[in-house]
């Protein structure tokens, strides 16, 4: 169910790393748990984020939930289009990145759960 080509944290957020720079969303799980998403708020271009820091928002009919950065690194995009169509990562979460980063230290990878080890953390 969840992608092999990602890594994942126990906060529920994926990153999938191509080269330098790294995509980074929320779980199929977390947008579950939230339920309809109405609001994303995001960092600045430009903007240097560390390990565990909070990046953003995510809004729902239900809560609010903070986001939490994987990795450290500078954000490099955002995604753009979740303005106008936040729902985006109700409809895909694993195919719709908040924002992207250029990761500043790739050992901080290694901290982080495979799809196997997430399923089985959320399985327990």
């Amino acid at each position: 169910m969840y992608p092999t080509d990602c890594k994942y944290t126990k906060d529920h957020e994926w990153i999938r790393v191509n080269g330098a720079t790294a995509e980074i969303g929320i779980t199929e799980y977390a947008q579950k748990q939230l339920g309809d998403i109405v609001f994303v708020d995001v960092p600045t271009v430009g903007r240097t984020v560390e390990e565990g820091q909070e990046f953003g928002i995510v809004e729902s009919v239900k809560s609010v939930s903070d986001l939490f950065m994987p990795v450290g690194g500078k954000v490099t995009e955002v995604n753009g289009d979740l303005e106008s169509e936040p729902e985006l990562l109700n409809m895909e979460p694993h195919d719709t990145w908040i924002i992207k980063v250029q990761v500043s230290d790739k050992k901080q990878l290694d901290g982080l759960m495979s799809a196997d080890k997430y399923e089985k953390y959320l399985a327990s």
